[in-house]
């Protein structure tokens, strides 16, 4: 009974911090002080993602590494000083792309309103108005208000970024820490659907798995040969494959369809299946308008994440750089 009472007392724990994050956001924040802003952020966003379609897949992922180091607070953005590593020079962060994507938004919205929005709600808002450029319509809603952080450290990246080649309990605990549940974790592994993952990722997957100089076994022998066609040496840096084999720009559920054939291209994803719950929800996210609906629901839990509002932080007038 004490066992049953403490899970519920953390469980409660848990979504009142998200709640509670959440609610220092709101709708249309920017709606009297810069009222284009979300006008300005979507058309320099379209922009940018009809002249490259990968351009979604990497702000999607920009935005989660975000908010999982001092939550969404755009420490992604900021450049690495002379007495100080950033984030986005961590080993995490050294394949994110699209940072002057943000640079140009930013730039756009500037000249609009200088110093009102800031650049944590730039690239959450730019995320989800990138992914649904194709769409025509918002996939899920963005509430705005965050403040933009002073401080950004590669040490925490590190720690708080969950790596590829995380196992369940490792993954499970790094999203927990954040105020996110094992049905977040599977959900918004979803976004491994757009976008490409490189060799050196997986490719322990392929040749030396766990040291043993061995393939991993619970990978799809077809998919892991083909795998090895464009990954031929563990040693490969450059490489890139899709993460989702031929739907690499397509945002859908196609990612568990092949994840449920032992296809899932890093550790992480392979975890999922290690675990009977999380199992249980990539199978009900094999429906597409399931998948649409929860994932939706998870992003705003993400982009709520630890937000700095009111007197907390600064709007930077770059997002590369703290005001001086």
């Amino acid at each position: 009974m004490r066992n049953h009472l403490s899970l519920l007392f953390c469980l409660l724990a848990l979504g009142l911090r998200v709640c509670c994050e959440a609610g220092r956001l709101r709708k249309n924040f920017y709606q009297h002080t810069c009222p284009l802003a979300e006008k300005i952020i979507q058309d320099v966003t379209g922009k940018h993602v009809a002249a490259n379609p990968a351009v979604p897949a990497r702000l999607l992922r920009m935005h989660f590494h975000d908010c999982f180091v001092r939550g969404c607070d755009g420490s992604i953005l900021l450049n690495s000083t002379a007495s100080n590593n950033a984030e986005k020079d961590a080993t995490p962060n050294l394949t994110l792309l699209s940072f002057d994507v943000i640079d140009d938004i930013k730039a756009n919205v500037e000249k609009a309103c200088p110093g009102v929005v800031s650049c944590a709600d730039i690239l959450a808002l730019a995320a989800r108005d990138s992914v649904s450029f194709k769409f025509k319509r918002p996939l899920w809603k963005v509430l705005t208000g965050r403040r933009d952080g002073t401080i950004s450290r590669d040490s925490e990246a590190i720690a708080n970024i969950p790596s590829a080649k995380s196992d369940f309990a490792a993954l499970k605990q790094k999203f927990s820490t954040k105020g996110l549940t094992v049905h977040d974790l599977v959900v918004l592994s979803g976004g491994h659907t757009i976008g490409v993952g490189h060799c050196k990722a997986f490719s322990n997957r392929l040749y030396n798995f766990e040291g043993q100089g061995i393939q991993d076994t619970s990978l799809n022998p077809a998919y892991a040969a083909f795998l090895k066609t464009k990954c031929r040496s563990p040693s490969d840096k450059t490489t890139f494959v899709e993460m989702d084999q031929n739907s690499s720009i397509i945002f859908d559920n196609h990612y568990y369809v092949g994840l449920e054939q032992n296809k899932g291209l890093f550790q992480s994803d392979a975890a999922l299946l290690t675990n009977k719950g999380a199992l249980n929800i990539v199978r009900e996210l094999l429906k597409s308008s399931k998948f649409f609906t929860e994932f939706a629901q998870s992003m705003v839990r993400m982009g709520a994440i630890d937000v700095l509002s009111g007197n907390q932080g600064q709007i930077r007038k770059h997002c590369a750089f703290v005001n001086s």
